[in-house]
């Protein structure tokens, strides 16, 4: 890429580049004139800035005469481009036999000096025709037509001219940028600018910088009411769109480039937008170019008029310039091919271009150039950081204002005409305050880019964005990477060309310009107190939190159907979880109540086969096995928790908990009770031989579950069991479970549980101390007990259980209080039966009975 450069700008350098190391500038280049002038029927007068006058003991520049001119005189050459605009539409217009036929324009050259007396006094020179020291107002000596003036770049000048111009009524048209005090009517009532407003420039600028993402940047403006205005426009768009104001650094009026404060904080910051007119930033742009800041990203309205000393150097490559979007003018570059200072003698700056780049000599007699030049030599060789042939923003509005004075005289002819005929040879007269009612309503269609011409500015702005290329120095070209336009849809405005795009030296990619560097995914923006919101930290996204997006402000919290994964940058699904028979919890507890009903079975089978002993008859051999059924059935409701629940099982888990348990512990309280009424029998009164002939102690079981089943009624008509999730007790899942409904349903169940338990104890509990061969009282209650305490302490455990671990509690407690009843009651029986079956026979119970009562007798 280098030496393609390389190629490119030797071949562009022709024999002028010698001409930068002359040390011996002919006098005659440094002598000029103020003005110059075209012929014409009608004329209009320029006034631009070319060349700027110096005082003082100042010495010639060593290589560069054209531009670092330390000396009385300085040239900016790329503004020369402002005459040959003017020469070159004008020539369009009288070459034009459609428009003001047989009626010539020409023009009045004046340079501008920068200081209002010498820019007032041109003005007052081209308004008398006078050429003497002294000024006679309100008095025209010559006899041209006069009809309007083109004034700029900078709004001062205008400004100055137009206080002028307005005391005579003269049109005035201003070629510089855009600015509102200009468009006081009442202050200057005559004077119309040519370029488009730029108030769409900040929102175009701003959407550049937020398209790469460049949030911290530096302001660099005029110190004027432009500056403030620009200001206030920036801010507003910064907050809106989120972009920070790293330091506003206000230029001076006087521009003083030892002014070294100026750039304190200036490394906040890669990118930093200048915005200004020529004028204004001159002074800036040359200590920019000479301080060789290779490291900051210039974003500018204006192009830098600056030819820096360094070669290979320079600081604004890879600047980014929003010029108004025009359609370009092959016309114009064909043009400027075919200047030369033999083709216009009374141009007074071709001269210089030819002696200073072509080495044309001038005559040391009358400063003329002499004949012995390059033949082929244009101003289109020349290097475009000297002269750009492409039309600026400046000379295309000049190009727009010759049109609309020629269009405004050509219909202010035809209506004279259709007044009053001309005769033959008779000139056209109007005068020149005639001209502005014709301008305010001018509309006719420029040339330049096909657009009707709307004095009040109403058009949506389209910007080009373009991309400075200047390595080596003095390559100078500008690169279209990019546009801008109001006119299309949101979101679409912007559009861009990265690839092309070369930035400063010191960046290999697209720079960052940040006060904070970026949150990733799975943090957010915590702003930092007393700082702007572009300076933040990062901290990572709460609990079931995500962001997908850098930057973000608020995470956002995943449905309760989702979780966040580890790197907190997505919602992913929870998986559905119950306490299924797959899983290792729910197969060991389905395991241990299959186990313990086939034991509990099995003790059936021993209590079948030997009904006929002593041990079974002696303890009702019925309450046993409706205890024995019962509890197999217990051990068995505990699998209708396991397993994924429906509405018909939530309902059956609590219905048969309550009902098979109330059976089981009746059946406890009646064994207990028969016990009592049985070892009372010994010593029989009314009572006791009435409840042993009506076999009270059966009615228990059928009464105590009608009530269990009243209570279940009620629970089940009110408030049933339904099916819940939990979306919190395990990370990652959602837990199907049976809600029980009722709360309170469900512990009034659980009490009268309870509560039977603690009958049973208590009548167990009294018949402690009856003798032991038949009393199982011991075993009932330390039975009773144990399922007390189990269903006590399941109640804390089961509130402080979350998911399917409050199911396996409840499982759990089902399964220990069902053994605590199978171990403790029937364990002594069975131990007996298959153990100690000499223990177990008619005999051996007379015997104890007989030995025992012998020992009562004894003692």
């Amino acid at each position: 890429m280098l030496s393609w450069i390389f190629i490119q700008l030797l071949l562009h350098l022709p024999n002028f580049f010698c001409a930068f190391i002359t040390f011996n500038i002919s006098k005659c280049y440094y002598q000029i004139t103020d003005a110059f002038h075209q012929k014409g029927d009608v004329v209009i007068g320029a006034f631009f800035p070319i060349h700027t006058y110096y005082t003082g003991n100042k010495i010639p520049h060593s290589f560069l005469p054209y531009y670092y001119v330390d000396n009385y005189l300085q040239y900016n050459f790329k503004n020369y481009q402002y005459i040959l605009a003017l020469i070159f539409a004008i020539e369009e217009i009288n070459e034009n036999p459609n428009l003001l036929s047989n009626i010539s324009l020409g023009f009045d050259f004046y340079n501008v000096r920068f200081t209002e007396k010498d820019t007032l006094m041109n003005a007052c020179i081209w308004l008398t025709a006078h050429r003497e020291k002294y000024i006679l107002p309100n008095y025209k000596c010559g006899k041209k037509h006069l009809t309007a003036a083109l004034t700029g770049t900078s709004w001062t000048t205008s400004a100055q001219m137009g206080t002028l111009f307005q005391l005579f009524k003269f049109p005035q048209l201003s070629f510089g940028p855009y600015d509102h005090i200009l468009s006081d009517r009442n202050q200057y009532s005559s004077l119309y600018q040519m370029a488009p407003m730029a108030s769409s420039l900040s929102l175009s600028i701003v959407s550049l910088l937020v398209h790469f993402r460049w949030s911290w940047v530096g302001l660099i403006l005029p110190d004027d009411h432009k500056g403030n205005t620009i200001l206030s426009d920036f801010r507003n768009e910064m907050e809106r769109k989120g972009v920070c104001i790293a330091f506003v650094k206000m230029i001076p009026a006087t521009w003083m480039s030892h002014f070294n404060k100026f750039w304190k904080n200036m490394d906040e910051t890669n990118v930093i937008i200048i915005y200004g007119d020529i004028d204004s930033l001159e002074g800036l742009m040359r200590n920019i170019g000479q301080r060789i800041l290779t490291w900051k990203v210039w974003v500018m309205n204006i192009e830098p008029h600056v030819i820096a000393d360094y070669f290979m150097l320079d600081s604004f490559h890879g600047s980014l310039i929003f010029t108004h979007h025009y359609t370009e003018r092959i016309e114009f570059t064909n043009f400027v091919q075919t200047v030369n200072p033999y083709k216009y003698p009374e141009d007074i700056y071709l001269p210089k271009f030819w002696y200073l780049f072509f080495k044309c000599p001038f005559s040391d007699i009358d400063c003329q150039l002499l004949n012995n030049c390059q033949f082929n030599a244009s101003l289109d060789i020349l290097p475009r950081h000297i002269f750009d042939v492409s039309m600026s923003d400046e000379s295309i509005s000049i190009y727009n204002a010759v049109y609309a004075v020629a269009h405004s005289l050509h219909e202010m002819r035809l209506q004279q005409v259709q007044m009053q005929p001309y005769e033959n040879g008779e000139e056209i007269m109007f005068f020149p305050w005639q001209v502005i009612s014709f301008l305010l309503y001018c509309n006719v269609s420029i040339l330049i880019d096909q657009r009707s011409l709307d004095w009040r500015q109403k058009f949506n702005a389209e910007y080009d964005i373009i991309n400075l290329w200047n390595l080596p120095n003095g390559l100078g070209r500008k690169v279209k990477v990019g546009s801008f336009s109001t006119n299309a849809p949101q979101g679409h405005q912007l559009s861009l060309t990265e690839q092309i795009i070369q930035w400063p030296e010191e960046f290999s990619e697209i720079p960052r310009s940040v006060c904070s560097e970026s949150c990733g995914h799975g943090f957010r923006k915590l702003t930092l107190e007393g700082k702007a919101v572009c300076c933040y930290k990062c901290t990572p996204c709460a609990d079931n939190e995500i962001s997908n997006e850098t930057d973000v402000d608020q995470c956002l919290k995943c449905p309760e159907s989702h979780y966040a994964n580890t790197e907190k940058n997505h919602c992913l699904q929870k998986a559905v979880s119950f306490l299924a028979y797959q899983d290792p919890l729910g197969m060991s507890l389905a395991s241990i109540a299959l186990c313990l009903s086939t034991l509990t079975a099995f003790v059936i089978g021993i209590f079948v086969k030997y009904r006929d002993t002593p041990i079974v008859k002696a303890n009702n051999q019925a309450l046993s096995y409706i205890l024995l059924i019962t509890l197999t059935f217990c051990f068995l409701c505990s699998l209708t928790f396991i397993g994924q629940p429906n509405k018909d099982t939530c309902i059956m888990q609590q219905i048969t908990f309550g009902v098979v348990f109330t059976v089981a512990l009746a059946t406890v309280l009646a064994k207990a009770i028969t016990v009592v009424i049985a070892f009372k029998a010994t010593f029989p009164g009314r009572m006791i031989r009435w409840l042993m002939k009506s076999r009270a102690p059966n009615y228990i079981i059928p009464i105590c579950t009608l009530i269990q089943v009243f209570i279940c009624g009620i629970w089940m008509a009110t408030s049933p069991p339904f099916i819940d999730q939990d979306f919190h007790a395990e990370h990652g899942h959602i837990i199907i479970f049976c809600n029980k409904g009722s709360s309170v349903a469900f512990h009034c169940t659980l009490g009268y549980l309870c509560f039977l338990a603690l009958g049973g104890y208590t009548m167990a509990f009294l018949s402690r101390t009856l003798p032991d061969t038949f009393n199982e009282s011991k075993f009932l209650s330390l039975s009773l007990l144990v399922f007390f305490c189990v269903w006590i302490t399941f109640l804390p455990v089961y509130h402080s259980t979350m998911g399917k671990f409050m199911v396996a509690t409840e499982i759990f407690s089902i399964l220990a209080s069902s053994t605590a009843l199978l171990s403790f009651i029937f364990a002594p029986k069975c131990y007996i039966i298959l153990f100690r079956p000499n223990e177990n026979t008619f005999h051996y119970i007379r015997d104890k009975m007989h030995s025992r009562r012998n020992k009562s007798l004894k003692t």
